[in-house]
């Protein structure tokens, strides 16, 4: 049965769609400012570097967000699909935008407050985006698409883009605590950080099975875990523990994935 779940588009729908595209705009700005390339400080080095590669060690190193071009690509090709005539009346269009243009703004809040070296404000941005990429893709799963589209620009891309803000959500709150001088209550930071590292592990894996084993999130998340056992064996802040640790959490979540896929099969297309 079609997604369809009106012949004839409301005017809310027309604002929802115009609103997405405003908010793509303003992240892509956003972006834009944090790259540094639009006179804003590049994102390592703001907060005196609190968010770079070797501030902690739950730290990705630079190519990691990487990633963010493709979440970025993936959000404008999403805007420009739902803007289409055909995707106005859509249930699933219609109880997913708010969400994505939700997030959309937080980004762009994300990156204005590390530009102005609030790391708190960071961290309540970058919480408030991880619990609306959560509600996005129950909501998103709770209502399945029926078309390729859908599996990619929906799923597929808010898949990644969850999968990396929970690594992302981890590294900022670790930067705002070093920060802030905890010091693990007299604990080995290696051991916080693996310890830290294995429930990371356990969540994803958690989050696989239940979604059926959708790739995207896990992907997108085991690309940051790898990245943080690469900072640390080859940045200035070296742990290998916390690197071997990194890579097998990172290879855990591409198997439980792969494996609950193979155990589970869908009917419909999934990313």
């Amino acid at each position: 049965m079609s997604t369809l779940a009106a012949a004839r588009p409301m005017p809310a729908d027309r604002v929802r769609q115009s609103l997405v595209i405003a908010g793509t705009v303003v992240a892509l700005i956003g972006a834009v400012v944090g790259s540094g390339f639009a006179g804003g400080t590049p994102i390592p080095e703001v907060a005196g570097g609190a968010l770079s590669a070797d501030a902690t060690l739950l730290a990705p190193a630079g190519p990691a967000f990487a990633i963010w071009s493709v979440i970025y690509g993936g959000l404008v090709a999403y805007a420009i699909w739902q803007a289409l005539p055909s995707q106005a009346a859509r249930d699933r269009q219609r109880r997913a935008g708010f969400w994505v243009l939700a997030s959309l703004l937080l980004n762009a809040a994300w990156i204005l407050s590390v530009q102005a070296g609030q790391l708190a404000l960071s961290v309540i941005a970058i919480a408030a985006l991880l619990v609306v990429l959560i509600v996005a893709f129950v909501v998103l799963r709770r209502h399945p698409g029926d078309s390729t589209a859908d599996a990619v620009l929906l799923d597929g891309v808010m898949g990644l883009y969850l999968g990396w803000v929970m690594v992302a959500t981890v590294a900022n709150i670790t930067s705002l605590l070093q920060v802030a001088g905890f010091d693990g209550f007299g604990g080995s930071p290696h051991g916080w950080a693996i310890a830290l590292l294995a429930i990371f592990a356990v969540i994803g894996c958690a989050l696989a099975v239940w979604d059926g084993g959708r790739f995207a999130p896990a992907i997108a998340s085991a690309w940051g875990l790898a990245w943080i056992g690469v900072s640390r064996l080859t940045g200035s802040l070296l742990s290998a523990p916390v690197a071997i640790t990194a890579f097998a959490a990172a290879l855990l979540l591409l198997l439980v994935a792969l494996a609950v896929r193979v155990a589970r099969p869908s009917r419909r297309a999934r990313t």
